[in-house]
């Protein structure tokens, strides 16, 4: 009779692509019976709806079928309880809160947040979408939203339904008058936002937040708990250089960035097919910039332009929905050990635990700088001249960016840099390999 340990043997043959490890060493196996020719067992993963999973049942039960003394396989897809805890009764039934955020406005984030809850709808989930842009609410308009019935129970606002979907926006409220309010009425609207909407049971709570790093995006960052952010962009200067002020917001309140969309890349054109990038042909992922994965590269399509009340799914927008599921599962179950960043006055030093430390001098990692200030997007040629950084530069201040990054601000006043951990380490590589 075949033994458990031949089976868990069989099935570490299957690694998951995106923790990097196999099924086995990631304790996705549960309930393993062996009942004479019979194996049943269950495969946990990280998140629910995971596009992965039909993938590894099949494999798993190649593997185990192929074992000797093994006719049936039994195999039970499940996922982990991920919830995250908001303590509000107007969150306590949402299984995750994203944030679809952009620093920079006019990127397309209302129109990415749309369409990814209604990818998530016809996946099957529970969805509700919350646009908090008090002064330039797009929900309404999105959806060609003419009248809204929002009513209140028990001081509780109740959202509108639509096509299954819960939708909740501040446009609903305010109609076509123009919000006219300061600083505390717009944290008291918002607070009153996403605790006094009675949302029931979600699976996915997307909120479009409003461009910019202020007032609203911190009053929602430390009212509710949120799974990660989703960071839109397009890839003109302009955008990238408020990237990297959003990702080190996120990061200063505890929020993670799960991932980039790199909105109205490119279009096709009709002739030729070719992909024609708008803001200068792609010189490189900007995962290399920011060390934050691109989920996906959008392009323009005057598809796009259409409300969605006619919405049509398409494989960009599907894909869009499985990688962000997954980068959702990923860092649910990824340990985020930061590493330790000394700044010196010659250097910096990291150290990831059990490793060995990282040495970089400070001229050479200031002048490996990769933001839109230090390399223009169109050519991606450098434009900050080595001949100009001060001998004596030296990092001011270091934030670990969860697992992927660390952002330095300099002291001659250049606070958007930010270093992917890979980037560090092959600086380090390459120094440590140059004749002294």
């Amino acid at each position: 009779m075949v033994q458990k340990e031949d089976i868990l043997k069989a099935l570490s043959q299957i690694e998951d692509p995106d923790l990097h490890k196999d099924i086995v060493t990631l304790g996705f196996i549960k309930e393993l019976v062996i009942d004479g020719s019979s194996v049943s067992f269950s495969i946990e993963l990280t998140t629910a709806g995971c596009p992965l999973k039909n993938m590894f049942k099949t494999e798993a039960e190649r593997l185990v079928k192929e074992l000797d003394g093994v006719e049936k396989v039994h195999i039970v897809m499940t996922a982990r309880q991920n919830r995250i805890s908001n303590d509000s009764d107007s969150l306590k039934n949402v299984k995750h809160v994203i944030a679809v955020a952009s620093a920079k406005g006019g990127v397309g984030k209302s129109t990415v947040a749309a369409t990814l809850a209604c990818e998530f709808a016809e996946k099957g989930f529970k969805v509700g979408l919350l646009d908090t842009d008090l002064f330039g609410p797009s929900l309404p308009t999105l959806f060609n939203i003419r009248e809204s019935k929002i009513v209140q129970r028990d001081n509780m606002l109740i959202p509108m339904d639509y096509k299954g979907m819960k939708f909740m926006s501040f446009g609903f409220l305010l109609g076509d008058s123009p919000a006219i309010m300061r600083g505390p009425m717009v944290s008291g609207y918002i607070q009153q936002l996403l605790t006094t909407v009675e949302w029931g049971e979600l699976d996915y709570l997307f909120i479009d937040m409003p461009p910019g790093t202020g007032d609203i995006q911190l009053t929602i960052s430390q009212t509710i708990k949120l799974d990660g952010a989703l960071i839109v962009t397009t890839r003109s200067s302009l955008s990238l250089v408020d990237v990297a002020r959003g990702i080190l917001m996120f990061e200063k309140v505890q929020i993670p960035a799960l991932g980039v969309v790199e909105n109205m890349a490119y279009f096709v054109c009709d002739n030729c097919d070719k992909e024609h990038y708008i803001f200068g042909e792609k010189k490189s992922e900007l995962s290399d910039r920011f060390g934050i994965e691109t989920i996906a590269h959008i392009p323009v399509d005057s598809n796009r332009a259409k409300p969605f009340d006619k919405y049509e799914s398409n494989s960009i927008n599907s894909d869009l929905a499985d990688s962000l599921i997954r980068q959702v599962g990923k860092n649910a179950a990824a340990a985020t050990t930061p590493p330790d960043v000394k700044l010196m006055t010659d250097r910096v030093i990291i150290t990831w635990e059990g490793e060995t430390p990282v040495e970089i001098e400070n001229k050479e990692l200031r002048d490996s700088c990769k933001c839109a200030l230090c390399v223009d997007e169109y050519s991606g040629e450098k434009t900050l001249k080595t001949e100009d950084i001060p001998e004596d530069i030296h990092g001011q201040e270091a934030v670990p960016l969860g697992n992927y990054a660390v952002s330095i601000q300099w002291s001659d006043g250049h606070t958007s840099s930010i270093y992917p951990y890979k980037t560090l380490k092959a600086l380090s590589a390459v120094t440590s390999d140059s004749p002294s």
